[in-house]
């Protein structure tokens, strides 16, 4: 079964109802820009089977300057103690994430622009929480272009809100 994600204005959605949702606020007025983002944080806990690892992925749209909304999803693994590798399984949810997003968005806005409604200007991008003051600073390259290389932009921590202040809210 696939996840599913939480909406604190839509209740419990599917990714298909979830770029619905994103499709129709841009509609609403598609002379804005908006910035689509995606990231993720994680919390480990300690349970009688040695722990395990939640990891909170989010899909932020932003009409830039004027508010936003976003999605949450919650996918428990079993507790990581490592932080490189905790980093990396954050940044993969992510990756993953985007693809899903970018695509159905894609598809969404061009339906609409076939149906005669202006199609809304916007950028996806990928929000990682690491930073430059920490000890995530040695694994930014690394991080960073594995993202690019896949074709997205990335933000590192402070400009990763979707990351370190939004997906974190809920782990």
């Amino acid at each position: 079964m696939a996840e599913l994600f939480h909406s604190p204005s839509g209740g419990t959605l599917s990714l298909e109802n979830v770029v619905a949702a994103i499709t129709s606020f841009m509609a609403e007025a598609p002379e804005n820009r908006y910035e689509v983002t995606v990231g993720t944080d994680s919390q480990g806990y300690k349970n009688a089977n040695g722990g395990e690892t939640d990891f909170v992925s989010v899909a932020v749209v932003h009409r830039v300057g004027r508010g936003g909304r976003y999605f949450w999803r919650k996918t428990k693994k079993e507790r990581i103690m490592a932080l490189r590798e905790k980093v990396y399984e954050e940044a993969t949810f992510s990756l993953m994430l985007a693809m899903e997003l970018g695509g159905l968005l894609k598809d969404h806005l061009q339906e609409l622009a076939l149906n005669g409604s202006k199609e809304p200007r916007y950028k996806l991008e990928i929000h990682v929480d690491i930073g430059a003051n920490g000890p995530t600073r040695d694994m930014i390259r690394e991080i960073v272009g594995m993202i690019r290389g896949n074709g997205f932009e990335v933000r590192t921590k402070p400009e990763a809100y979707a990351a370190s202040i939004v997906a974190d809210k809920h782990t």
